[in-house]
């Protein structure tokens, strides 16, 4: 499929068609990438946790993952 390409301030922009964008299940964003002289979009998959692993390994590295409240705090209350 061929589209002109339309100026959008110094920039240069595409109109996609509401059914590709409905096929490719693309939101409000998309990610680009350029490899061999491609543009390339995909859509992005909200995943609420996804880069949750490397933030936690990151904590442990800086040390950062200590406990906020001391678990001897927790003992006092227990039955």
């Amino acid at each position: 499929m061929k589209i002109k390409l339309i100026a959008i301030g110094n920039s240069k922009g595409v109109r996609i068609p509401s059914a590709i964008l409905k096929q490719c299940n693309v939101g409000e964003q998309v990610e680009l990438d350029v490899e061999d002289d491609r543009i390339i979009l995909k859509s992005i998959k909200n995943k609420p946790r996804a880069g949750w692993n490397e933030s936690f390994k990151l904590m442990h590295e800086n040390k950062d993952d200590i406990l906020l409240i001391d678990q001897a705090l927790d003992m006092e209350f227990k039955d």
